[in-house]
């Protein structure tokens, strides 16, 4: 007989909703925290969002972050701020700094002639400094960028709220939304507290966790309504308990194994992908959380149809995979 690793056993009766109202209630002063963060802090836009110059330097000698903003402090250049960039890939001769220029008023770009100075001021410093990349950004690509980011996450959860709609009933929409609007706007919170650099890739990686979310939500909500017609006499929230225990395995290894590549990104990946993964596991995590503790504590407190009224699950090639 074939070996095989149990994460998780076969029959699991772990009572999730204990404390469900604390969890629930919980989560909505975590939304409110993470508001006040992103409303009192703001957030480390990166020049997609924010507009200006970023120069990264690759030097062998070591950054000394003093002496470059003392070099660039009398060019008249604006707002710069300086970062020594760390990485575990890294040579150990390899030292690397990212140098962002904003843009000033009246001005559409950082010009060509300003960037010139900083190269030659950083020279002066050390003259080993190498110059690996320069990206620019307008104010007006910016703002194009953020307003075409917000409608993006907004399409994404009205487009999966009317999916949820046509295939449950109205109160798994609710719950499934209001959940991936917790996932994201803590997600948001974090990136704010910590002034973690917020770019497109960040808003690739909510949009991913959007996705990510959804589908265990999906899962259990699946075996939910396969349940209400299976055990009509049964309490909902006995019902919820149920299902939810049916599906830990599936949800434990799928976790899992995701989070495990995602760390494995936010290690050895390089800094240019670590917000990326950091966001996405950030939100594996708050997806996994909020399936259980936001969706199906929102659908047993808005309360379904049972019996005859509800909506039966459609037969189709996938109707009979175990999840």
């Amino acid at each position: 007989m074939a070996w095989r690793l149990k994460v998780v056993p076969d029959q699991t009766n772990i009572d999730f909703f204990r404390a469900q109202w604390l969890f629930f209630w919980g989560s909505w002063v975590l939304m409110a925290a993470a508001i006040a963060v992103w409303a009192v802090m703001g957030l480390n836009f990166g020049v997609d969002f924010q507009g200006g110059t970023t120069i990264r330097t690759e030097s062998s000698q070591p950054v000394d972050v003093g002496a470059y903003r003392q070099a660039l402090s009398g060019l008249d250049l604006g707002d710069v701020a300086i970062t020594q960039v760390f990485d575990p890939t890294f040579d150990a001769d390899q030292h690397v700094a990212q140098i962002r220029i904003g843009i000033q008023d009246g001005e559409e770009a950082v010009s060509g002639e300003a960037i010139a100075r900083a190269e030659a001021a950083l020279r002066a410093v050390d003259p080993e400094v190498r110059f690996t990349s320069v990206e620019s950004v307008g104010p007006k690509v910016s703002g194009e960028l953020i307003r075409s980011a917000i409608i993006a996450v907004v399409a994404a959860s009205l487009l999966i709220m009317v999916y949820l709609w046509m295939r449950f009933e109205w109160q798994y929409a609710v719950g499934g939304v209001v959940a991936l609007v917790h996932d994201v706007i803590v997600t948001i919170g974090i990136f704010a507290l910590f002034q973690i650099r917020f770019d497109l890739t960040t808003v690739a990686a909510l949009l991913t966790i959007l996705g990510y979310s959804i589908n265990d939500t999906v899962v259990v909500f699946d075996r939910l309504r396969e349940n209400l017609l299976k055990y009509k006499t049964m309490p909902l929230r006995e019902v919820m308990n149920l299902s939810v225990n049916e599906t830990l395995s599936r949800t434990f290894m799928t976790s899992g194994t995701t989070l495990l590549a995602l760390f494995a990104l936010l290690i050895w990946g390089g800094d240019v992908i670590r917000g990326f993964a950091l966001a996405i596991i950030i939100g594996v995590l708050l997806g996994t959380y909020s399936s259980i503790y936001v969706a199906k504590n929102l659908v047993l407190y808005l309360g379904l149809p049972r019996g005859d009224k509800a909506k039966k699950p459609s037969r189709n090639a996938f109707a009979d995979i175990d999840a």
